[in-house]
């Protein structure tokens, strides 16, 4: 091809967002042999999937970046060095006693089941986050800045507090401007564990004097005896250029101009002489039929653990890619789960060339937002994989009493390989957790065992006569579009109204009026139903 031609050949390497960061990525750090991204958020209560949308648009471009060639390494903050600021709805009011000390380590896990407050929370969520098989490093801030690790940066950004002053003040008015003497540093006090202390002197080392709220007073070096800390705004650019932090996102907290990001940026450069990571900021997540934003602190919001209860892993991490960060998106837990199946399995289809799209840089798009849902971000087999609708799951899984192996033996020749077992059994799951918790009522049922006495009793004639006749049906079809054409004739003999007979039929099977689409349903279930019919002589 000429060099022309290939010029004029449309370029789609970078259609997904997550590769655009990964480019950015590379040019502003074009020589590193690692390329660190990380993300972390303080555990001060639940972590809700507002928290997993950091998570996973930093696994997102880490992923990006690997296709590129790239080594990565994944780095996950726990802010337990933070101070327990307030009481959430869900704890004990008598925690109000230890507002001030860490969350890491400071007091107890109401419940029992950890160590601390913070262990709870920072555990309950890695353990939900290991369905992804994420590559993560979980940091425990509390372990680390109490080691003394990051005294020498702290020491670096006290000696140099004029340049953090000047850069936070450019953003403030004339009447909130940082004074001369501001001195950003917390002290755990040693006698009470509280941060209500003020630093009294400080010898541009490391000797820090401090008093306490409670009387304490000491002087401390804190490079022996660790228990300070750096305000956010400081604290986040001295931890960027400890690590070698090429990318991390931020929410919108974050994100507003002269906030954190923005004067952390300048603070790295000016003091650590190191540019600032490349930022994504990321949106509001929020659940459909609940309003306003999940809060950790308020005690509410769905959990990961929620979502996998109803979404299976892959499922997850596509309603994340197939969105941009900061495009704000409710996650459903309603009716519309099953349509979010429907659309992934689309795009699966499209990824294998078993659905169609004009658009050439449309395909090249959803096939990337597919590669990226998949784990390791690679393909589980080399031909489509088998796909068991989640509509048709919650029919076929309650039509055999939530019975596991029946179903699987229901699907047994579609499962191929390994791989589609374990998308059948996390579907089920899925599927299983969604009718118990969520469902409407109409979607709900179970087959009967036998038919009501007073059901036989109630029944007329012609009515009796339309259901000795579909068994006869039943007994010699196996088709359901099949059956179904010999519905209207059943109506026509019996002089039934079509929406009489479906109504007889539902209450016979499931003593419901409404069901699933009926002839397909009872070929599936044919067995079954043949030993209901075969009551009605």
């Amino acid at each position: 091809m000429s060099e022309e031609n290939n010029q004029n050949k449309p370029n789609f390497e970078n259609v997904h967002w997550a590769d655009n960061s990964a480019e950015r990525v590379i040019n502003e750090f074009p020589n590193e042999e690692i390329y660190t991204v990380a993300s972390g958020i303080s555990p001060s209560g639940i972590v809700h999937v507002g928290h997993f949308r950091e998570v996973i648009t930093t696994e997102l471009v880490r992923r990006a970046l690997e296709s590129k060639g790239k080594k990565t390494n994944f780095i996950y903050s726990w802010d337990s060095y933070d101070a327990f600021r307030k009481v959430p709805k869900n704890a004990p009011e008598e925690y109000s006693k230890f507002l001030r000390q860490n969350i890491g380590s400071g007091f107890p896990d109401p419940d029992g089941c950890h160590e601390s407050w913070g262990e709870h929370y920072m555990q309950n969520a890695e353990e939900a986050l290991s369905a992804f098989n994420f590559p993560i490093t979980f940091q425990r801030q509390h372990l680390l800045q109490t080691s003394g690790i990051y005294a020498d940066g702290i020491k670096k950004a006290l000696n140099n507090l004029d340049i953090a002053r000047e850069e936070i003040n450019k953003f403030r008015d004339e009447d909130r401007q940082i004074a001369d003497d501001w001195m950003p540093l917390t002290v755990y006090c040693e006698k009470c564990g509280k941060d209500t202390t003020k630093v009294l002197n400080y010898n541009n080392e490391y000797n820090v004097e401090y008093s306490c709220d409670c009387g304490n007073k000491n002087t401390i070096n804190f490079k022996e005896t660790p228990i300070v800390k750096l305000p956010w705004r400081i604290d986040w650019p001295m931890r960027w250029n400890h690590y070698g932090v090429c990318f991390e996102p931020g929410g919108k907290d974050h994100s507003t101009p002269g906030g954190s990001y923005d004067t952390g940026c300048k603070i790295i450069e000016r003091i650590w002489n190191r540019k600032a990571p490349v930022y994504t900021f990321y949106n509001f997540i929020g659940m459909k039929g609940q309003g306003g934003k999940v809060s950790s602190s308020a005690g509410n919001g769905a959990t990961i653990q929620d979502l996998l209860k109803i979404y299976t892993p892959e499922m997850v991490v596509y309603l994340f890619a197939s969105t941009r960060p900061n495009a704000e998106f409710d996650i459903s837990f309603d009716l519309d789960v099953i349509k979010a199946y429907e659309d992934f399995d689309k795009l699966e289809r499209t990824y294998y060339g078993l659905e169609t799209e004009k658009n050439p840089k449309k395909i090249a798009t959803l096939k990337r937002i597919y590669e990226l849902s998949q784990e390791e971000y690679k393909q589980a087999q080399n031909t489509i994989p088998f796909q068991p609708g989640f509509r048709e799951l919650t029919v076929i899984a309650q039509a055999n009493d939530f019975d596991f192996e029946k179903v699987k033996e229901f699907y047994n020749e579609q499962i191929k390989t390994e791989f589609d077992l374990k998308r059948l059994e996390t579907r089920f799951n899925a599927a299983k957790n969604w009718i118990e918790i969520y469902a409407p009522e109409e979607m709900i049922f179970s087959i009967n065992k036998e038919i009501k006495k007073e059901f036989i009793e109630n029944l007329k004639e012609n009515e009796k006569n339309a259901i000795i006749q579909s068994k006869k049906f039943l007994e010699e079809i196996n088709d359901g579009k099949e059956l179904f054409g010999k519905f209207k004739e059943i109506c026509e003999n019996n002089n039934l109204e079509v929406k009489d007979f479906f109504a007889l039929m539902y209450n016979l099977i499931l003593s419901k009026e409404k069901g699933p689409k009926l002839a397909g349903f009872m070929i599936e279930n044919k067995e079954k139903i043949m030993n209901l019919l075969n009551q009605i002589n």
